[in-house]
């Protein structure tokens, strides 16, 4: 037990939030359910349960993905994390599929009645409210893994857009989801507006198309993202990284090989440079631990292999 609690300590907070965040929007749209009988909140009803129980897998593989490698599982659990993403795609899928299939019957039978509409509107806005506050504290958690500097204000949507493609998977999919059903709260509460004020009734329907479609497209990336992950891709930003850190050193002629392989949230490093011949082990073996020491450091980054070869003098 001891070390499941210290797994789960190591697991993403986002998805955790998240997690915690959509069980109470949950319970608000419940709530609002048995009061209004509403089949369209009964609907959303059921994408807040099914996004509860999609971050709480993603929390749990979060953490299982922590766990130390053994003797059967030699290689550890990191990739672990994007096997329970691929899985969690399919219910954002489901989600996505029920939320167009319902828009369009929407449009095709718009209903009239406008009853517990402010409540309806309510419960909306308070769910918007919820999922930015888990919105942005994705984007704070990307920007603190991913940056240097104390990113404040505006620029931590900024800087969370640049660098979403470097963060952490489970992140994005806490960041795209959250962008998504924070976006599609507001499409959403304008749409009932609409509809309630204007003989264009059919608008909660065009709007449950629209973001049906947006999360079509997180499932397309993240499912291409964790397909990568789980064949163990090539991470090129920290490969410039790391290449100019070899390069501070002044003794290194070249670089023969250097290949950054990312398995869930872990960087493994090979690298194999050139010496001058006439080096002795001591110097060299001074300059491994340099490099070695630098490149650990790096954020993400679990192991290192530097291995040496005599310069060539063609340059790799």
């Amino acid at each position: 037990m001891k070390e499941i609690f210290k797994l789960l300590k190591k697991g993403s907070i986002s998805s955790l939030w998240a997690c915690i965040v959509n069980a109470i929007v949950a319970a608000m749209k419940g709530i609002a359910f048995l009061i209004t009988g509403n089949v369209a909140m009964f609907a959303e009803l059921m994408h807040s349960i099914g996004d509860t129980a999609n971050q709480l897998f993603v929390f749990l593989g979060s953490a299982f993905s922590n766990k130390e490698p053994t003797d059967r599982f030699p290689d550890g659990f990191a990739r672990l994390i994007n096997l329970v993403l691929l899985g969690a795609v399919i219910i954002v899928g489901i989600l996505a599929y029920e939320t167009v299939k319902k828009g369009i019957d929407h449009i095709i039978n718009p209903p009239t009645s406008t009853d517990w509409l402010w409540l309806n509107v309510g419960v909306l806005g308070s769910a918007m409210v919820f999922e930015a506050i888990v919105w942005f504290k994705a984007m704070k958690e990307i920007t603190e893994d991913l940056t240097d500097d104390d990113v404040k204000g505006f620029n931590i949507l900024k800087k969370s857009f640049e660098h979403i493609g470097e963060a952490k998977q489970a992140t994005k999919l806490v960041f795209l989801e959250d962008m998504v059903a924070t976006l599609g709260a507001l499409i959403a509460i304008s749409a009932v507006l609409i509809g309630a004020f204007t003989p264009f009734h059919s608008a909660e329907g065009y709007a449950s198309v629209i973001i049906g479609l947006m999360l079509f497209f997180v499932v397309g990336r993240i499912f291409l993202d964790n397909v990568a992950g789980v064949l163990g891709v090539s991470d090129e930003n920290m490969e410039a990284k790391i290449g100019k850190i070899v390069y501070s050193e002044p003794d290194i002629k070249d670089i023969q090989k250097l290949m950054v392989i990312r398995e869930g949230n872990e960087l493994h490093v090979e690298l194999n440079i050139e010496l001058e011949s006439d080096m002795t082990i001591g110097e060299a073996d001074k300059i491994h631990h340099r490099i070695e020491e630098k490149i650990l450091g790096q954020k993400g980054v679990a192991d290192v292999i530097i291995e040496f070869d005599e310069h060539d003098g063609i340059p790799e």
